[in-house]
């Protein structure tokens, strides 16, 4: 007599459908010595019934007027616990793969980013790996673990759009660098590194539209100012102008 599925949350309300013979006129179906709930007699060969609550292994027997049936297994599952997720943020479009620890993992069948769920990749009891949905908007957006235990929340997942630069002041100074250079643009709270001619120039994020950065030594002329973040790089070509000092 078997039963699906054949494991379900602690707190119980877990449909199962036991497939048998003889099961026309069921009046009960037991987990243990717990009733279970919503049992539907379908068809002689299966019954429908909602687990009731519970923990570790029991015994599920059906009951009509003719007897009742051998127990066949029903494992109880507690819910998942979620330890860390990483990375904890990507671009709004998603397809980046991120690795959820924990605990309670192994039944896990979906992953929620906010309202987008996707099919975890299971693999062990402690770690499932997940690929992101695309975002919505710009934002945190909570992260859930469905198994067979139950739903875990508690994690957050930023969605990150790539930068823009809209402008520079100063756009010159020495080769010798060491000038404070204001970067004005957009998405740039999440601003991971700032490059100057391919140099990269310590930095301080002031806002989502502003960063300031210190020039590195370069040679004189023209060169390329990048700005990236976890979701992209925007690139202002030939923005910053090195100017040699005097000689004589």
């Amino acid at each position: 007599m078997p039963i699906s599925p054949n494991q379900g949350s602690t707190g119980g309300g877990t449909t199962v459908t036991i497939t048998g013979t003889n099961l026309t006129g069921t009046t009960a179906v037991t987990f243990g010595s717990k009733p279970a709930t919503a049992v539907t007699n379908v068809s002689p060969t299966e019954v429908t019934a909602v687990s009731p609550s519970g923990s570790g292994t029991v015994g599920v027997t059906v009951t009509t007027p003719g007897g009742t049936s051998n127990p066949v297994s029903f494992f109880y599952v507690g819910a998942p616990f979620k330890s860390s997720l990483s990375p904890t943020s990507g671009t709004s479009a998603g397809g980046n793969t991120v690795t959820i620890a924990g605990t309670g993992l192994s039944t896990a069948t979906s992953v929620s980013f906010g309202a987008n769920a996707v099919t975890p990749t299971v693999v062990s009891d402690s770690q499932i790996t997940a690929v992101v949905p695309a975002g919505a908007t710009a934002g945190p957006v909570s992260v859930s673990v469905t198994t067979a235990g139950g739903t875990n929340n508690g994690l957050s997942y930023t969605y990150i759009d790539a930068p823009t630069i809209t402008g520079l002041t100063p756009t010159s100074g020495p080769t010798s660098g060491g000038t404070a250079v204001t970067i004005t643009g957009t998405n740039l709270d999440s601003t991971n590194q700032v490059t100057f001619g391919g140099t990269v120039a310590p930095f301080s994020v002031i806002n989502a539209t502003t960063v300031s950065a210190v020039t590195p030594p370069g040679t004189a002329g023209a060169v390329d100012v990048t700005l990236s973040n976890p979701a992209g790089t925007a690139t202002d070509a030939g923005a910053f102008t090195y100017v040699a000092g005097p000689g004589i």
